[in-house]
C-alpha cells in the first residue's frame, strides 16, 4: 500500500509540473484561505495582547472614580471630587494600596521658539505608583514639593520630543500656561493608549496646578479619583462599597442614578479580549469559506483533468490497474494540490502578517496549532472535493476509456 501510494504521489507531482499554470490556479483558493485564516487569527491574537498590554500599562488592579455616566461627555452641572471625597474612600474602603486625587487640564507650554498643548495633570506622588509610570530620566516629586506647591513637573516623552528634541530636559524651565515650572523627571514611553499618547503629558503637584496654573482652588476640584487595590483583594466588593460611600457623600437619594463612575481596568481589559477574539473568531470563519470555494475548484480542475486523461484512466486498467488504485491516483493528485496551496499560504500569511504587524502596530506571535491545522484542513479539503472526480476516474469502463477522443 505503501509504494501505491508513493507511486501515485509521483505521477501526482509529475502532473503538477507538466501543468503548473493550472495547478498553481487550482490552489489559488487554498492559498488565498489558508493565508487569510492564518492572517486573521494570528493578527487577532496579536491585537488581544495589544489591548492587554495596553490596559496593563495603566495599572494593576486599578480603580478609576470619575463623575457621570462613562468616557464620554459629561452632563451638565455634574459636580467633581473634593479632597475630602479622596480621604473618606482611603479611610473607609478596605483593601486600598494607594489613592491619588486628579485634576487634568489641557494647557499651552512652550520651551524658547518651541509651543504645543499639552494635557497637564495635578496629583500627589501615589499616581506614579498607582499608573506604573517608571522614570527615564531625573526624579519624582515628592511630598514636600505637594505641600510646599512647588513648580517642578515631570514630563512625558512625547514632550520632551516635542519641545527639547533630543536634548535633555533636566533642569530646564519650560512655560506651562502663565507659569514656569523646572522639569525635574523624564517618564519612561508608554505609547499609545486607544486614541490618546499617554506620552504627551505633564505631571505636577496638585497644589501647583491649583495655586499657580489655574488659581482655582475650590472644593470641588478633583476630576477624577485613581485607586490601586492590595493584591487579592475583591475589585467587585471595593466597587460596592465605594458606589455606596459616595453616594452618601453626594446626597443622593435612593429614586436617583449615580452621578459617577467606577471603572475597574481588568473588568475592562476582560470585556475588550472577549470582543477582540469573538470578532477574530468571526473573520476566520468569513475567511474560512474561500478554502471551501478553493475545494469546488480543485473538484472542477479534477473533472477536467479526468476527462482529458480518459484513455490514460483507460490503459491502466487494461493492464491490470485495479479501481482502487485509480481512485487512490487521483485523491493523492488532489489532495497533494491542496497541501502545496496550504503551505504556500502559510508562507502567505507569514508575509501578510509581519508586514501588517509593522503597519498596525501589534505584536506578531504564530500560533502553531493554527498552521498545522490549516494545513490539515487543506488536506481534508483535497480528500473532500477530489473524491467525486477520483470515483469517476475509477468508475470508467476502460474499453470506453480507450475509445474516448
Amino acid at each position: 500500500m505503501f509504494s501505491t501510494t508513493l507511486n501515485a504521489l509521483h505521477i501526482a507531482l509529475r502532473e503538477i509540473r507538466r501543468n503548473v499554470t493550472r495547478a498553481f490556479l487550482t490552489m489559488l483558493g487554498i492559498i488565498i484561505g489558508v493565508a487569510a485564516v492564518i492572517t486573521m487569527v494570528t493578527l487577532g491574537e496579536g491585537t488581544t495582547k495589544a489591548v492587554e498590554n495596553q490596559i496593563s500599562s495603566l495599572g494593576s488592579n486599578l480603580l478609576m472614580l470619575r463623575p457621570g455616566a462613562g468616557f464620554g461627555p459629561r452632563q451638565p452641572n455634574i459636580p467633581n471630587f473634593t479632597e475630602g471625597d479622596v480621604t473618606a474612600i482611603s479611610e473607609q474602603v478596605p483593601g486600598i494600596a494607594s489613592i491619588a486625587p486628579v485634576r487634568s487640564s489641557s494647557m499651552s507650554t512652550a520651551y524658547l521658539q518651541n509651543a504645543r498643548a499639552t494635557s497637564v495633570t495635578g496629583t500627589t506622588e501615589s499616581y506614579f505608583s498607582i499608573n506604573k509610570w517608571t522614570l527615564a530620566e531625573g526624579r519624582l516629586f515628592d511630598k514636600s514639593d505637594y505641600r510646599e506647591g512647588a513648580a517642578v513637573c515631570v514630563i512625558g516623552n512625547t514632550v520632551r520630543k516635542e519641545l527639547f528634541g533630543t536634548d535633555s530636559p533636566i533642569g530646564q524651565k519650560i512655560r506651562v500656561g502663565n507659569a514656569s515650572c523646572t522639569v525635574i523627571g523624564l517618564l519612561a514611553a508608554k505609547g499609545q493608549m486607544g486614541m490618546g499618547d499617554q506620552d504627551d503629558t505633564i505631571i505636577v503637584p496638585l497644589t501647583t496646578l491649583q495655586r499657580r496654573l489655574t488659581g482655582h482652588t475650590g472644593a470641588h476640584d478633583i476630576t477624577m479619583i485613581s485607586i490601586s487595590a492590595q493584591d487579592g483583594a475583591s475589585s467587585d466588593r471595593m466597587i460596592t462599597e465605594i458606589t455606596a460611600l459616595m453616594r452618601q457623600r453626594r446626597n443622593l437619594q435612593p429614586n436617583q442614578d449615580n452621578n459617577f463612575n467606577v471603572f475597574d481596568t481588568r473588568q475592562i481589559a476582560e470585556t475588550l479580549s472577549s470582543s477582540t477574539r469573538m470578532m477574530t473568531m468571526l473573520l476566520a470563519a468569513v475567511a474560512g469559506v474561500s478554502l471551501l470555494v478553493g475545494g469546488i475548484g480543485i473538484m472542477n480542475i479534477m473533472l477536467v483533468s479526468v476527462t482529458e486523461r480518459t484513455r490514460e484512466i483507460g490503459i491502466r486498467l487494461a493492464i491490470g490497474a485495479r479501481a482502487r488504485e485509480v481512485l487512490l491516483q487521483f485523491l493523492v493528485e488532489a489532495t497533494t494540490i491542496s497541501c502545496i496551496g496550504g503551505l504556500l499560504g502559510i508562507a502567505l500569511a507569514i508575509a501578510l502578517c509581519y508586514g501588517l504587524g509593522m503597519l498596525i502596530n501589534v505584536p506578531v506571535t504564530f500560533n502553531a496549532q493554527i498552521n498545522i491545522i490549516a494545513v490539515v484542513f487543506s488536506a481534508a479539503v483535497g480528500i473532500l472535493f477530489g473524491f467525486t472526480p477520483a470515483r469517476r476516474a475509477a468508475k470508467l469502463d476502460p474499453i470506453d476509456a480507450l475509445r474516448h477522443e
